[in-house]
């Protein structure tokens, strides 16, 4: 009749497995760095809570019994199954492996982001990464209940429940229709913008929903005019090519070409780039995409943040 007063550990697969692959409890005693009676006491452990002997004793050491041989099998699947499972872990805890989600602002899919995407890839390639597009007071929700792991978004105010983290900073571009009067225009200012309007994704109007360029333009004054319109941001830069109004933009949706735009810097303008995460995310990936985050904007590549 089986015991159960103990249970069977990982240590008594291990002294089983190694007596059997040595035939002598004291070659397995000494590939495992341990005494001859050490592996004696927990084979007999073994023996007494499975109920039937492992092994046969003779002088020359031991050898398996029919219960033992049966039971080696399960023994060596069981001890794989372990150093598998350990080595998947370390996997995930080094971001070898693993998933991570990112929500992003369509402007921000080049520039200092797709740097960072492909230095994480180098070093990160067997972590899977999930891309979600949506508007920074969705990812902000997002990252505070932990459904989203990190959120690269346009400023640096502070959001309820999350870590920001400045990245970089980027100058601000206006999206011109061709042909348009400030066309021959190296460089714009604000003045030079009075009267103009603005095209806005209806989404992104209300200044409180957080969205930085919408608040700079409020802040900008000059009589500049707003104008909202229920569509994307695919829509908007289309809407700016047909004569419709103006748009303002990131230094890196400036540098993708758009047919019948024309982009032209605002003297002095900048605007910085945050990551929000959440503190209580333990996702290794998260940690490790944040660590090469930080050391790019502190190189002097993608137009870092001064010190």
């Amino acid at each position: 009749m089986a015991k159960h007063s103990l249970p069977i550990e990982l240590r008594h697969l291990r002294y089983f497995v190694a007596a059997a692959e040595q035939g002598s409890f004291r070659k397995a005693g000494v590939a495992l760095g341990v005494q001859e009676s050490s592996v004696s006491r927990r084979i007999r452990d073994l023996e007494d809570q499975l109920g039937a002997s492992l092994f046969q004793r003779h002088n020359g050491g031991v050898r398996l019994t029919f219960a033992g041989q049966r039971f080696r099998r399960q023994a060596e699947d069981m001890l794989r199954h372990m150093r598998d499972s350990a080595h998947d872990v370390a996997a995930i805890g080094r971001a070898k492996n693993g998933r991570i989600t990112i929500g992003i602002l369509p402007s921000l899919a080049a520039g200092f982001l797709a740097e960072l995407f492909r230095a994480y890839d180098q070093h990160h390639g067997g972590v899977h990464i999930n891309f979600i597009e949506n508007e920074t007071a969705e990812h902000e929700a997002a990252v505070a209940r932990l459904d989203l792991d990190v959120a690269f978004v346009a400023g640096q105010q502070p959001w309820p429940g999350c870590e920001v983290t400045p990245l970089w900073e980027e100058r601000l571009f206006v999206a011109l229709p061709k042909g348009h009067r400030h066309g021959d225009r190296d460089e714009l200012d604000w003045p030079s913008l009075a009267g103009e309007c603005f095209l806005l994704r209806h989404a992104a109007a209300p200044p409180e929903a957080g969205d930085a360029f919408v608040q700079r333009l409020i802040g900008a004054g000059q009589d500049i005019r707003l104008q909202p319109q229920c569509v994307g941001r695919d829509i908007v830069l289309p809407l700016v090519a047909m004569g419709r109004g103006l748009a303002l933009v990131s230094e890196a949706t400036a540098s993708i070409s758009f047919p019948g735009i024309i982009y032209r810097p605002i003297a002095g303008e900048t605007l910085i780039f945050s990551a929000l995460w959440s503190a209580k995310n333990d996702n290794p990936a998260l940690r490790c995409l944040l660590s090469i985050a930080r050391r790019l904007a502190r190189s002097s590549r993608g137009r870092p943040l001064p010190p």
